[in-house]
Order: C-alpha cells, then sequence, then structure tokens
C-alpha cells in the first residue's frame, strides 16, 4: 500500500519555497543580477515589482499560489495511492 501524503505540509513546504524564490529574485533583481527574470517576473505577476512593497506582495501572492498547487498536488496523489 502506498503512503499517503499529508495534503497540508507539502502546501506549506511549496508556499515557503515559492515565497523564498520570489524573495531572492527581487533581491537579485535589485542588484542586478537576474534581471530578465525579474522583468519576466513582474509580467506574470500581478502583484511583484521591484520595490520593497512589490516585493512582498509578490512574496505573498507566490506564498499562496505555491500552497494551493503544493496541495492540490498531495490531494491529487493521494486519490491514486
Amino acid at each position: 500500500m502506498a503512503e499517503k501524503l499529508n495534503e497540508l505540509a507539502l502546501g506549506y513546504a511549496g508556499a515557503i519555497v515559492s515565497a523564498a524564490g520570489m524573495l531572492l529574485l527581487g533581491i537579485g533583481g535589485n542588484m542586478g543580477m537576474y534581471s530578465g527574470a525579474a522583468q519576466q517576473m513582474m509580467q506574470w505577476h500581478m502583484f511583484f515589482s521591484l520595490t520593497p512593497i512589490g516585493i512582498m506582495t509578490g512574496i505573498a501572492e507566490a506564498a499562496i499560489m505555491g500552497f494551493v498547487f503544493a496541495y492540490a498536488l498531495a490531494w491529487v496523489y493521494n486519490k491514486f495511492a
């Protein structure tokens, strides 16, 4: 029998990883590194920009999206397990 995933734990992990990635991209974009990726992220995400408020709202958006997608992935996986 396959082991089931903890949906909440995977959702929280997805949120943390997504938020950390957005934070690092915001910091890197402001330092002139990964400027192409930062520009793309500003096009893809409604609330992300390279201002401090824009980075914080991007982090919140990424955390929510990361949680939802990781939770949904674990939920679907558990339906097959």
